[in-house]
Formats: C-alpha cells, sequence, structure tokens
C-alpha cells in the first residue's frame, strides 16, 4: 500500500471513531483522491427553519452557528482546501433593521467566540465582500481573526460578507479600467486570468461543488464568475438541520458526476 493509501486508510479508521454507522459507510465511499478543493455553500433556510418551530427567525440564524462549525471541521477533516460560505449577501440589507442588527452582532460574537477554536485547527480566514458598510465592531472582529489566523497553514475559510456576484465584478473592472486608463495596462493584456486577479476571491481556486440548502434553485448572486462550471448540489434541507451525512453525501455525489468542462 503507498504512502497516500496509507494516510487515506488512517483518515477514515480516525474518523470513522467519532461518526455514526450511516456517516461511516458513506466516508468509506468516497475517493479521498478526488476531494473538491473549493467547497462553496449558499447557507438558506435560517428563518424557515425557526418559523416551523413557531420561533423567530433570529433564533435560526443563533442556532446555525452549529452547522458552520460541523461544516468547517468536515470539511477540514476530509483534506478540503478552502471552504467559502455565503454568510451575509449586498442584498440582505433590505431585511427589517432589527434582523440585520441582530445579524452582525452575531457575526462579531461569532468570530470573537470561534477564533481561539479555529487558530487550534490550524484554519485561516479571508473576507470576500465589502467591509465599508459593516458596522465598526464587525470590522474590528475581522480584522482581529485574520490577524490571529494569519500564520496558519490549513484550510482556508472565506466569509462572504456584503458580498454581490455582480459587484464583484463589477468592482474588478473598474480596478482594471483605472490601470488601463493610467497606462499600467493595455487592452491586449486583459484576459480571464487577469479578471480572477482583480476579483474578491483572487489567489483562490474556483470551487468544484457549490451547496444550496433550502432547496432554492438559484445562485442568488453569489460568486457568478467563480462558478462557471462549479458542481451544484441543491438540498430541500434547511441550514439548521443540514448534518454532517448530508455534507458527506453531497461530495460522494461530486465524485459520482462526470465533470467535462465543454467538452464531450
Amino acid at each position: 500500500m503507498g504512502q497516500t493509501s496509507t494516510t487515506q486508510a488512517r483518515t477514515i479508521r480516525d474518523l470513522t471513531l467519532t461518526y455514526s454507522a450511516e456517516e461511516a459507510q458513506v466516508l468509506q465511499s468516497l475517493d479521498f483522491e478526488k476531494i473538491p478543493v473549493h467547497v462553496a455553500a449558499i447557507m438558506d433556510g435560517n428563518g424557515r427553519w425557526a418559523r416551523k418551530l413557531l420561533r423567530e427567525r433570529i433564533f435560526g440564524h443563533e442556532t446555525a452557528r452549529r452547522t458552520v462549525r460541523m461544516a468547517v471541521e468536515t470539511c477540514r477533516d476530509l483534506g478540503v482546501g478552502f471552504l467559502t460560505l455565503f454568510a451575509f449577501s449586498s442584498e440582505n440589507w433590505k431585511r427589517p433593521a432589527a434582523e440585520v442588527s441582530f445579524l452582525m452582532r452575531l457575526l462579531a460574537r461569532t468570530l470573537a467566540e470561534e477564533r481561539e477554536d479555529l487558530h487550534r485547527n490550524n484554519i485561516r480566514l479571508r473576507l470576500i465582500g465589502d467591509p465599508r458598510p459593516l458596522p465598526v465592531e464587525v470590522r474590528d472582529e475581522i480584522d482581529r481573526s485574520i490577524e490571529r489566523l494569519g500564520t496558519n497553514t490549513g484550510m482556508l475559510l472565506s466569509l462572504a460578507i456584503n458580498y454581490g456576484g455582480r459587484h464583484d465584478i463589477v468592482q474588478a473592472c473598474r480596478e482594471i479600467a483605472r490601470k488601463v486608463h493610467d497606462g499600467q495596462l493595455s487592452l491586449e493584456e486583459i484576459t480571464e486570468e487577469l479578471v480572477n486577479d482583480h476579483l474578491y476571491t483572487r489567489q483562490i481556486p474556483d470551487p468544484e461543488l457549490l451547496i444550496r440548502t433550502g432547496g432554492e434553485y438559484r445562485v442568488s448572486n453569489f460568486l457568478l464568475w467563480q462558478m462557471a462550471y462549479s458542481e451544484l448540489w441543491i438540498t430541500p434541507v434547511l441550514w439548521p438541520e443540514f448534518q454532517r451525512l448530508d455534507l458527506l453525501k453531497a461530495i460522494r455525489e461530486y465524485q459520482d458526476r462526470e465533470r467535462r468542462f465543454g467538452g464531450v
């Protein structure tokens, strides 16, 4: 057995000690040579889940923290290199002011409370989106977390906060146009690779797998450029109910698909 196979077997054996029998069965069916490098998730359904329980929407957002923790830990364990979570879109400002205020406080509190655990797990952190409209306490916690985790070498967790895919492309176009205007670039130098280098996700590979919970069949202005060839996995399960078994099944289905990238 080669070194890679030995490592894979050891990883499976170690993980199955803490997994349920059904989770372990799916885990053992995975090909660790084909784990997606980059997984992205649209975390939808918090409010609907809370309403099912006759609770306020904010209860759903609060409960969703445990699902985020599970997703981070599971992706790290499986060897995913990049995990991007859609935490707050540029359109979410349209929600009721009380809910937005709660979400901002929750973001700041979650970053403060999870920072040391992320550090112990060797996770790096990155913000994608425009931080300028965020409350100062949220920006401060983001900065503290990025600095604290900056020397880590493990999975990169990207939080999309005040993010919109169209805005991402527009801000990249503006930056490129400015460089052309200033003579730093010629029109002939504008390529897909150059555009990639001016997006919020610069130096991050495109997501191979996009997971959307909540059953909606749309991408909600998320990573529009980057998802050109992402595999979409949509589940009716609401985000607070999304379990490790669901994540494992999503990755197994990703591995079962034939990715042709426009070819035959």
